[in-house]
C-alpha cells in the first residue's frame, strides 16, 4: 500500500512529540516536580494550575491527599483482583504514599507542561488512527496504531497512579516500560509505511546476532538506572555526599555500569567491521549516540554534575534504543 508523503511525516512528529515527553518526564524527575500537581487529570482541581499558594483553599493537602487516598484504595483493589495481594498489602502499608507536599509554583508548572505534552502526544496518535481509518484502513498497521492508542491511554491512567501513590519507585518503572513500548511501535509503523524491500539493509549473521543482543541488554538497562536514580535519590535524601555513594551502590550500579561497557565492546566490534564492509548509516548513527550517552553517565557517577545531565542520559539511551530498534526491523540476516 502506498501512503502519502504527508502522513509519513506525520507519524515522524508523532515519533518526536514521543521522545519530548520521555524527556521531559525524565525533567520532572530531576526537578522534584512529580508531585507538582497532587491530583490527575486536573491540576489543583483546575485545568490551568494557579501561580500562588493565595489561589489555594488554606487545607489544600488535606483535600488533596483525600482525592489520592481514594484513588489508592481503588488501585488496591485492583491488585487484590489481579493477583498481586502482596503488593497491594505493601502499597496500603506504606506510610511515605500519604505525605502531602507543599505548593511549588515552579514544579507545578514543570509536571503540568509535562501533562500537556502527554496530551498533545495521545491525541496525535489518536488522529493518526483516525487518518488510518479514513484513508489506509486496509493496511495491517491499524492494528498496531490503535494498539498504541490504547497504550497511550494505560499510560496516561498510570501517570495518574505514580501520583496517587507519591511517585512509588516500582510505578515509575512501569510508567517508563510503556513508553519505551509506545515507541517502539511507533518506530515500527514508520518503517513499514514504505515497502519492506526498499527498506530491508543485508547483515552479516554474527552482526546480526550481536545487534540483537545489544538491543535487549539496552532494553534492560533503562530499568537498571532507574534502580540507580533510586539509589542515587534515596543516598541524597539521607544526606551521605557524593565521595561516599560508591559504599552504599547495590549491584544494580555495578550491573549498570558493566553492561554499558559491554554495549560499548560490542557495537566498537561491528562499527569496524561495518567500516570495513558495507558502511551502513544506523550502525554509524548507533555508535556516535552511544559515546555520547556513557559521556553522560560517566558525569553522572563520577562528578557532581546531575540534573540536566541526567536527562541527556536517559534521551541519549531512548533515542540509542530506537535506532537500535529500527535496526532490528530493518537488518536481514545473510551468510
Amino acid at each position: 500500500m502506498q501512503f502519502s508523503l504527508a502522513f509519513v511525516r506525520f507519524n515522524w512528529c508523532a515519533l518526536i512529540l514521543i521522545y519530548l515527553i520521555i524527556t521531559a518526564g525524565s525533567f520532572v524527575r530531576i526537578s522534584g516536580s512529580g508531585m507538582g500537581c497532587p491530583d490527575w487529570p486536573k491540576c489543583f482541581g483546575s485545568w490551568i494550575p494557579p501561580t500562588s499558594a493565595k489561589e489555594l483553599p488554606a487545607n489544600y493537602k488535606e483535600i488533596f491527599l483525600a482525592k489520592r487516598t481514594k484513588k489508592v484504595e481503588k488501585f488496591n483493589r485492583l491488585l487484590h483482583a489481579i493477583g498481586m495481594e502482596k503488593t497491594a498489602d505493601k502499597l496500603n502499608g506504606d506510610p511515605g504514599i500519604y505525605k502531602e507536599e507543599s505548593f511549588n509554583a515552579r514544579k507545578t508548572w514543570v509536571e503540568y507542561i509535562n501533562r500537556l505534552l502527554g496530551f498533545l502526544g495521545g491525541n496525535m496518535l489518536l488522529f493518526g488512527f483516525g487518518w488510518f481509518l479514513l484513508y489506509y484502513r486496509k493496511s495491517k498497521l491499524i492494528w498496531l496504531s490503535a494498539l498504541n492508542v490504547i497504550l497511550i491511554g494505560i499510560e496516561a491512567w498510570f501517570g495518574s497512579i505514580v501520583v496517587a501513590t507519591n511517585l512509588l519507585p516500582w510505578t515509575i518503572t512501569i510508567h517508563l516500560f510503556l513508553a519505551l513500548v509506545i515507541l517502539l511501535i511507533q518506530l515500527y509503523i514508520i518503517y513499514r509505511l514504505k515497502p519492506r524491500e526498499e527498506q530491508k539493509i543485508p547483515l552479516p549473521k554474527m552482526d546480526f546476532y550481536i545487534w540483537w543482543f545489544i538491543f535487549g541488554i539496552s532494553f534492560y538497562q533503562m530499568f537498571l538506572g532507574t534502580q540507580v536514580r533510586e539509589y542515587i535519590d534515596a543516598l541524597s535524601k539521607a544526606g551521605l555526599g557524593r565521595e561516599t555513594w560508591s559504599d552504599h551502590f547495590g549491584m544494580a550500579f555495578f550491573i549498570h555500569r558493566s553492561f554499558s561497557w559491554m554495549v560499548l565492546a560490542l557495537l566498537v566490534i561491528i562499527t569496524w567491521r561495518n567500516e570495513k564492509q558495507s558502511k551502513i548509516s544506523i550502525i554509524r548513527y548507533a555508535i556516535i549516540v552511544l559515546g555520547f550517552e556513557l559521556f553522560a553517565g560517566v558525569l553522572l557517577a563520577y562528578f557532581d554534575m546531575p540534573g540536566l545531565v541526567q536527562t541527556a542520559h536517559l534521551v541519549f539511551a531512548s533515542i540509542l534504543l530506537g535506532i537500535l530498534g529500527m535496526g532490528i526491523f530493518r537488518f536481514r540476516k545473510i551468510q
